[in-house]
């Protein structure tokens, strides 16, 4: 019994760690750092060297005209932005609909073959010229100062890449905008103080760049490109930044079935993603990085999901074994509680298929969406068949 109860309380710190201890301990390491370290340096407001905006697209016909719009109305010298646009595999017209904007400085380059989004990466980037590249999505909208304020940070030579915010664009009738929304906020939070204390743990693709020099070629399978290359470039000893108003937008997936299917691939390319970066792992060679790592991400993609059908199963022994009306035992109230958070759980799976939406009860199905998502996407992962090629999930429209 003893011995339970012991591992019972390890795993449930692990949870609790992962998801809201690790933000705790972030938020005091922050204010002890301020209290003995100077405050970072200004950025530099006229430091503006030539950029690269790269859209790696796969039919995405639909939104190239208001792309391409939002990219030329950046705040930026229009004649140092370049846009690059690599559209391989793309068969619903891209390709030839990108043409009319080629007097307007938009370099296309397509190739017939589809060979996931990494590999389109890999091919454009011999394209590129400039000292930084700005990746970004085809179907996301950037705030109009992401970019000036994105390669101001490139002014301190330490930061290697620069990692935008994600924002959901939130309106009523898209189910899971409010969770998916509140998560974001919470995510952002925890990506300042990352940046604060030293460096954030992997950039958002949807908006993230780096100095075009530490590019280096990642393999054709990769999941998660964003996160390798981001982290890649930590490893060489340089800082993820963040900002939070160097933003792209886009809509909240369509239903929490879409959400789950998004974070599945996720899951699946974060398990690939520690084992290709094992070495991040050496907390003596790569210090406070290693545990911003393991702390955020790791444990998340881990031990976390793991834990908790195991905390539940546990439980349930010494509930049995306790007595199940033993009130005075906080084991009886943790498992009454737990039956109670997943049972609000199911309740709000059976309400979004019937699409009857009470946003408190996405609380914890979304959070068991998440978890179920990662043990999926392990399983997914070890059976070795997740696909490179992306299958967009179905997300809400903007109006």
């Amino acid at each position: 019994m003893e011995i339970l109860k012991i591992i019972f309380w390890v795993l449930l710190f692990i949870v609790f760690y992962a998801y809201v201890g690790y933000g705790i301990v972030l938020y005091f390491l922050v204010k002890i750092k301020k209290i003995f370290m100077p405050s970072k340096p200004k950025p530099i407001e006229d430091y503006e060297p030539e950029v690269t905006l790269f859209v790696a697209a796969y039919n995405e016909k639909d939104y190239v005209d208001a792309k391409v719009k939002n990219s030329l109305e950046m705040d930026y010298p229009k004649e140092k932005l370049h846009q690059v646009w690599v559209t391989d595999g793309s068969d619903d017209g891209t390709p030839d609909y990108l043409q009319k904007y080629v007097d307007q400085g938009i370099s296309v380059y397509h190739k017939p073959e589809r060979g996931g989004k990494i590999g389109a990466m890999n091919r454009g980037m011999e394209f590129v010229k400039t000292p930084i590249v700005i990746f970004s999505d085809g179907n996301t909208m950037l705030g109009k100062e992401s970019v000036r304020r994105i390669v101001n940070l490139f002014a301190n030579p330490k930061v290697g890449c620069v990692s935008g915010e994600k924002r959901i664009y939130n309106k009523e009738k898209d189910v899971a905008a409010g969770t998916e929304g509140i998560y974001w906020k919470y995510e952002s939070t925890l990506k300042k103080w990352d940046a604060e204390l030293y460096s954030v743990v992997g950039a958002a693709g949807e908006l993230f760049a780096i100095r075009t020099e530490l590019f280096q070629h990642v393999e054709k399978d990769t999941l998660l490109d964003d996160f390798i290359i981001s982290l890649r470039v930590a490893m060489k000893g340089y800082t993820i930044q963040y900002d939070p108003e160097a933003y792209a937008i886009e809509t909240s997936s369509a239903n929490v079935k879409e959400e789950l299917k998004r974070k599945v691939r996720i899951a699946a390319g974060g398990i690939q993603s520690i084992v290709r970066l094992s070495p991040l792992l050496n907390i003596f060679k790569y210090g406070i990085l290693s545990f911003q790592y393991i702390s955020h991400r790791v444990l998340r993609w881990t031990l976390a999901p793991i834990s908790l059908p195991l905390i539940f199963l546990i439980n349930l022994i010494l509930f049995i074994k306790l007595g199940y009306n033993n009130f005075q035992n906080i084991y009886v109230w943790l498992f009454y509680g737990q039956v109670l958070f997943y049972l609000l759980s199911f309740i709000g799976w059976k309400l979004e298929n019937r699409a009857i939406r009470i946003k408190a009860l996405f609380v914890p199905y979304y959070f068991m969406i998440m978890n179920l998502a990662v043990l999926m996407g392990m399983k997914r992962y070890f059976k070795g068949n997740q696909s490179v090629n992306w299958e967009r999930a179905k997300r809400g429209k903007m109006e």
